[in-house]
């Protein structure tokens, strides 16, 4: 994250989470692609259950600077004693300031019964209006799909997690559909 464009450089995941009646749930694709050509696996785990299985948290990007935010971001759970905002502006604070850790070239979704939040190298943390959000490379077609299925379907937030997610492996060349959801 030396410069202010990995956004636009992540492309091997999608992520989608949604909030809908009561029920969170984050779900990602398990494809690992090598470069731009290569998958190299197909049911990699990108979303997580952490803090004693209060929080949801997925990533996209490269999996070893997200496997280090994962860590980081649940110490800052545990430090901020659970408060998801609070634990995302501190992960955001370091992550900026950090000579090593702005480097990283990972997005983090994250999730507790409260809200959904975006969080990147960049200083942002998004937490969306409609209480859908998704990143990485299919994640505008995940978005899309999602929104549509909330307003015109009576899915659950975990169903509608994965309809959207098969209609992006539909089109994106960088997602299965090979599904890991959590909710909460």
């Amino acid at each position: 994250m030396n410069d202010n464009s990995n956004a636009s450089k992540i492309h091997g995941t999608t992520v989608i989470g949604i909030k809908r009646n009561q029920e969170v749930a984050l779900a990602a694709d398990g494809q690992v692609t090598l470069g731009e050509k290569v998958a190299i696996k197909h049911k990699a785990r990108k979303v997580r259950k952490i803090y004693n299985d209060q929080v949801i948290t997925g990533f996209a990007g490269s999996t070893a600077d997200a496997l280090n935010l994962f860590d980081k971001f649940e110490g800052k759970l545990e430090e901020h004693h659970g408060k998801l905002l609070r634990a995302a502006v501190e992960l955001t604070k370091e992550w900026r300031t950090d000579k090593i850790l702005r480097r990283l070239e990972a997005l983090l979704m994250t999730a507790d019964k409260e809200r959904i939040l975006i969080i990147s190298g960049n200083g942002d943390i998004i937490e969306p209006d409609d209480n859908i959000a998704a990143i990485g490379s299919g994640g505008s077609y995940a978005l899309a799909a999602a929104r549509v299925l909330a307003i015109h379907s009576d899915l659950s937030a975990a169903e509608i997690a994965v309809e959207s997610l098969k209609a992006a492996s539909s089109i994106c060349v960088y997602t299965n559909q090979e599904l890991t959801v959590e909710k909460l």
